[in-house]
C-alpha cells in the first residue's frame, strides 16, 4: 500500500486556507476544501507483493459564491500530482452554500512512485 495523503494535503493547503480531510469545522474562511481518500487498493500484485495501487480521491468544495475558480485551482493541483479528474459536478446543498464535488484517480507504482492512469 502506498500513502500519498500527506502530499495531497500539502499541495492543497498551499493553495487554500481551509483544507481538511474531514467535514469542514469552520465556515469563516471560504472556500472550504475537503479531500477524502475514497479508495486505495492493489492494482497489481505479483511476487507476493503489491506492485501498484489504485487510488481515488474525492474533493468537496463549499463557497458562498461560485465554486468554479476553486474547482479549476483544485484541478491544477491534482493534475500536477498526476491524478486524472474522473468526475466533477455541482451538488445541491441545503445550507445555501455552493457545493461542488470532484473525483480524481491514479495508479501509482509502489516502488518507483510513478503515476499513470487506467484510461
Amino acid at each position: 500500500m502506498i500513502n500519498v495523503k500527506d502530499i495531497v494535503y500539502s499541495k492543497l493547503s498551499k493553495k487554500f486556507k481551509n483544507v481538511s480531510d474531514v467535514y469542514p469545522q469552520s465556515w469563516v474562511d471560504l472556500p472550504a476544501v475537503q479531500y477524502v481518500e475514497e479508495e486505495n487498493k492493489p492494482d497489481e500484485f505479483t511476487d507476493d507483493k503489491e506492485q501498484s495501487s489504485f487510488i481515488r480521491y474525492r474533493i468537496d468544495i463549499w463557497d458562498n459564491k461560485s465554486t468554479s475558480q476553486t474547482a479549476c485551482d483544485v484541478d491544477e493541483v491534482m493534475a500536477g500530482l498526476g491524478f486524472l479528474r474522473t468526475y466533477c459536478s455541482d451538488v445541491p446543498d441545503p445550507s445555501g452554500l455552493k457545493h461542488k464535488q470532484m473525483r480524481y484517480e491514479a495508479i501509482i507504482d509502489c516502488n518507483k512512485k510513478f503515476i499513470y492512469h487506467a484510461y
